[in-house]
Formats: C-alpha cells, sequence, structure tokens
C-alpha cells in the first residue's frame, strides 16, 4: 500500500474574476474548489493511474469533514487524525489580471495529535511506500519530518517531496526518491546550476549523501533521473500550453510511482512521470487519466 502524507491539507477555492478591483465589490465569472496539498495531489493522480493508496494527515472543523467526504467521494481513501482547535484552511487562489493568492492557517496540531501520527506511521509493513512531500505547519517542530521517518520499519520505502532543508536532513534515511527541481537542486549547493552537467553532478553529490533515485524537473528542459543502479535518463518536456503548475511536480512524482512499480522499469517510470506533470500543467486541475494518455502518447 502506498500512503500519502499531507500536513496541512487545505480546500483550494479558485476563482476567476475579470479585472479585479480593490476596494469595490467584484463577481466571479467562474469558480471551482480542490482538494489541495501535495500529498492528496499524488494519491489523486495515483487513482487515475489505477493505483490504491491511503491519505495521511490533519483536518479539523467543517472544512475537515468536508475535505474527508470529498476524497471519500472521489474513491480516495483516507484516515486523517482530526483536530480539535481550528479548521483545515481554505487557501483563495484568484486569477484576474494578475494572480492573487491569500493562504489559510490551519488547525493547531497538538502533540497528542502528532503522536496519532506515528501510532499509524509504525503500522506500515515491508513493501508498503510512504511519501512525504509538502511544507510543516507553523505549530509543528521542525524535525517533524525526521521524526515521522523515525517510526518507519526500514523495509518500507520512503518517497520526499520537500524543500532544501528538510530534503537535506533527511538524505540519511537513504529515501527511495526524492525529487527536487533544478532551481531546488541549486539552493542545495548555494549555486545556480548553468548546465546538464553540473545538474548531474549535484544529483549525484545527494545519491553519496543517501538518496537512492534523483529525479530532478527542469521546466522547459524537461526532467533527469539518476536512478540507483547508476543509470542517467533524460527525457524532453512534454508538448502543450501551460495554463497552470499547480500540482504539476505531484503529478510527476505520482506518475513515476506507478510506472515503476507497475514495471520495475526507472525509464519508463520516468516517461509515465513526465506525462503525468504535463497533463497537469495543461489543464486547469489535475490530469485525468485520459489526459495523462493523450500526452504519454506523444512522448
Amino acid at each position: 500500500m502506498i500512503y500519502t502524507v499531507t500536513l496541512n491539507p487545505a480546500l483550494d477555492y479558485v476563482i476567476q474574476v475579470d479585472h479585479f478591483r480593490p476596494g469595490q465589490i467584484n463577481r466571479n465569472k467562474s469558480e471551482n474548489i480542490y482538494f489541495g496539498g501535495k500529498g492528496i495531489n499524488v494519491s489523486c493522480i495515483l487513482r487515475e493511474l489505477g493505483l490504491e493508496s491511503t491519505a495521511l494527515g490533519f483536518i479539523a472543523g467543517f472544512t475537515g469533514r468536508a475535505l474527508s467526504d470529498g476524497l471519500n467521494n472521489m474513491g480516495i481513501v483516507s484516515d486523517f487524525i482530526t483536530a480539535e482547535e481550528g479548521m483545515t484552511r481554505i487557501n483563495v487562489k484568484m486569477k484576474s489580471d494578475e494572480e492573487t493568492e491569500i493562504n489559510g492557517t490551519g488547525p493547531l496540531i497538538t502533540e497528542e495529535n502528532f503522536e496519532a501520527l506515528k501510532q499509524k506511521i509504525r503500522a506500515l509493513k515491508a513493501g508498503d511506500m510512504l511519501v512525504l512531500s509538502g511544507s510543516i505547519p507553523s505549530c509543528m517542530q521542525s524535525d517533524t519530518y525526521e521524526k515521522i521517518i523515525e517510526c518507519l520499519s526500514p523495509d518500507v520505502r520512503l518517497v520526499v517531496d520537500a524543500e532544501k532543508d528538510l530534503l537535506l536532513k533527511i538524505l540519511k534515511y537513504r529515501p527511495f526518491l526524492i525529487k527536487p527541481n533544478n532551481l531546488e537542486l541549486g539552493a542545495m549547493f548555494d549555486t545556480v546550476l548553468a548546465s546538464e552537467e553540473e545538474i548531474v553532478h549535484c544529483a549525484r553529490k545527494l545519491q553519496e549523501r543517501g538518496a537512492r533515485n534523483v529525479l530532478v524537473s527542469m521546466a522547459k528542459d524537461g526532467a533527469l533521473l539518476l536512478d540507483e543502479e547508476g543509470n542517467v535518463s533524460r527525457i524532453g518536456v512534454a508538448k502543450g500550453t501551460v495554463v497552470n503548475s499547480v500540482g504539476a511536480g505531484d503529478s510527476m512524482v505520482a506518475g513515476f510511482l506507478a510506472g515503476y512499480l507497475k514495471t520495475g522499469d526507472y525509464a519508463y517510470a520516468l516517461k509515465l512521470g513526465t506525462a503525468c506533470g504535463g497533463a497537469t500543467a495543461f489543464h486547469s486541475g489535475l490530469a485525468t487519466k485520459e489526459q495523462i494518455e493523450e500526452v504519454l502518447s506523444t512522448l
């Protein structure tokens, strides 16, 4: 079983407003609500690809119940911890002449809540996979990821998609997969990577520090994979018009995992991951199975 962890999920309220005018009444041209959070995005794409997963994390209040019920209606299993104080956040994303975002805070996660999550992590067994992605809520300690990972059996494969310091701290646990983009990879070494050779060099350093597979997304330049068998694979970017980058990286992670789990072939995993990331980027929400297959056929 694949388990995804989203520590601070959200309801994303996405609206379109023609020529937003501050200080005046504005009316929506369109509106949609999406279930937000990087781990949840991974679970959604896995479902489209025919793989089951269980979404873990924290929810609270009526918005938390709405998120849990919504995922259930989509056929996604969740096993959230319910916090007593606060509510699952609502993030408002307004698309107008400029894009504006107002992100909520989220609930207060207590030590008891965190211990309940760790108990669920301890129950994972050999052959399971845990996906940790996204930021840590401000009410939790900066070593939260490490405390979660320390609960894992060594036979559980670990996937981490996080920013600089969070990612560097967990390399000693030998994660199965990490997915920095080229800018994040450069930031880890306090430099700007100007060539493919430099990207490969820095990605290999992360392998030397413990990462088994390093997937580097490079926007318009495609993606690179350094796998645990010593191979370097490269793929170009999917062809299409980008309308929304939110969730594209999470889609790539889900596609890579699905491709590998189904075939054991890292090259195919890279190809399917690229198709999933592209398909999401080319549409207003997360990609569907049909959209993924359409993009995959062009790679």
